[in-house]
């Protein structure tokens, strides 16, 4: 057939497919999981255990009423077994006074007592005995909110 003439291509509906150029997959972004890890970082941190480990185990005597205590400088620990602590110094009865002093400071606050349940009620009696000889004018007996399911 004639010299100049091209030829057209034959293609399906006469119109010529491109290849649309592949998208590069971004790399997932790790971003979300840092922030998440962040959140349950600062979630943990809060929730956790705020105040100091008791130095041995006192299970508080129940109580109806439902105040909570405020913070104070001094709390004395009173065990099942009769063993006192300041803090988280073990002490005797006789040294009481010398402790709870150390650990109240200036503003001479309030002093918790925590005594285990269990305890001899007349050897919590002693102590809270040794604490207003020493000048406690207000000492708090910690206790626990009684069960009213029963």
């Amino acid at each position: 057939r004639g010299g100049g003439h091209c030829q057209r291509p034959a293609h399906a509906g006469g119109m010529m497919k491109l290849q649309r150029p592949r998208r590069r997959e971004m790399p997932e972004s790790t971003v979300p999981l840092i922030n998440v890890v962040f959140l349950l970082l600062i979630f943990f941190m809060l929730a956790g255990r705020l105040s100091a480990p008791m130095p041995f185990e006192a299970a508080p005597p129940e109580s109806e009423q439902q105040n909570r205590p405020g913070d104070a400088a001094a709390t004395v620990y009173v065990a099942a077994d009769g063993r006192l602590a300041v803090g988280q110094t073990e002490s005797a009865l006789d040294e009481l006074a010398r402790r709870v002093a150390e650990h109240r400071g200036e503003d001479g606050g309030p002093v918790r007592v925590r005594a285990d349940g269990r305890a001899d009620a007349n050897r919590v009696i002693a102590v809270m005995d040794a604490l207003r000889d020493a000048g406690v004018r207000e000492v708090r007996l910690l206790t626990r909110p009684a069960d009213r399911g029963s």
